[in-house]
């Protein structure tokens, strides 16, 4: 078997019938598990109280401000690709009709976050700046060559292991140059609710990358080892060519700033932990340690301490529903005597 025949599940009977889905007969608990942990964490951008963090915003001088700006433009770029074209390039491919349902949730989050950037910069910018934003992301060179290599691969039929290998380096690794800015401010007090939103972005990519991760390993371990390592080689050599594109355009954004050699050092612990996902060895010896602590510790996805009637925090959970009763409805009734 090589990768280009990796058998993929009907959606027809063997009468010719279309196939309803059960969610009682799940032939792979990670497909439930994933669709119960999305839907759990389940978010939306306008219950964050943006306007909130315009003191901080005032606070930045000209170059931080440019940069804000533009690193969200580059990630309302990459989610847009993962929305439009990333999901349905998987959704070919799949296994379980179970999967293609979890992969419909993440395509959804992944357009409410190329929202949310949106919902900063109305918050943020004025209307001149959000088009020069927009025009530099639709033209930058060096964020448009990682977008361009991604959905060419994402548009090749004929490789789907190729397909869940570039998904997982875009959810893990291609994103992280632009989540060090908002962690940043956040670990020095400012933009908090920015960096909540990316929190929450960072909650759903922590699981997609490892949903997407997992089924690359599933199919790769029904190739041979010489069809193993074929696609391990090309793996690492895409990753290698994704990263010195990614090196120039992380000098592009934050030379101006200094923080250069911080962000490198982020990005290169978080191409680590896509090979994780991929369930394969490190390429650099970039570790947990050699982050800068203050942007590790935002990293964390744990729950951030929010007043329940001003905003909603990543900790935010669907309330459980309960059936009413006849006695629900005996406000200010006075009880029957016996």
């Amino acid at each position: 078997m090589d990768s280009k025949s990796i058998k993929k599940f009907s959606k027809w009977t063997k009468d010719g019938n279309y196939k309803a889905i059960n969610w009682n007969d799940i032939s792979d608990q990670i497909d439930k598990a994933t669709w119960e942990k999305l839907t759990e964490q389940f978010w939306l951008d306008t219950r964050i109280p943006l306007s909130n963090d315009l003191s901080d915003w005032r606070t930045l001088d000209d170059d931080h401000k440019w940069v804000v700006g533009h690193v969200f433009g580059g990630l309302t770029l990459l989610d847009t690709l993962q929305s439009q074209d990333g999901m349905a390039a998987l959704r070919k491919d799949v296994q379980t009709q179970h999967e293609t349902a979890v992969l419909n949730n993440i395509q959804f989050m992944e357009s409410v976050h190329a929202k949310s950037y949106s919902s900063i910069f109305s918050t943020l910018n004025t209307s001149n700046q959000i088009k020069e934003i927009f025009n530099w992301s639709d033209t930058e060179e060096f964020l448009q060559n990682k977008t361009k290599k991604i959905y060419s691969l994402y548009h090749n039929d004929g490789e789907p292991l190729k397909k869940k290998i570039s998904s997982v380096f875009l959810e893990t690794f291609l994103f992280y140059s632009g989540f060090f800015t908002p962690l940043w401010y956040l670990g020095h007090n400012k933009l908090p609710n920015v960096a909540e939103i990316i929190k929450l972005i960072l909650r759903d990519e922590s699981v997609h990358g490892t949903y997407i991760g997992y089924k690359f390993q599933v199919a790769f371990n029904q190739l041979n080892k010489r069809e193993q390592d074929e696609i391990k080689g090309w793996m690492y050599n895409f990753l290698y060519d994704l990263y010195n594109n990614e090196v120039k355009y992380t000098h592009l954004l934050y030379d101006q700033v200094g923080w250069t050699d911080k962000v490198l050092t982020f990005i290169r612990y978080n191409a680590n932990k896509a090979l994780m996902n991929l369930g394969q060895e490190p390429l650099f010896d970039d570790t947990a340690a050699d982050v800068d602590p203050i942007v590790m510790n935002g990293i964390s996805t744990s729950t951030a301490n929010h007043d329940f009637f001003s905003q909603v925090g990543n900790g935010y959970r669907l309330g459980r529903a309960e059936s009413m009763k006849d006695s629900d409805y005996d406000i200010g009734r006075p009880k029957n005597k016996k």
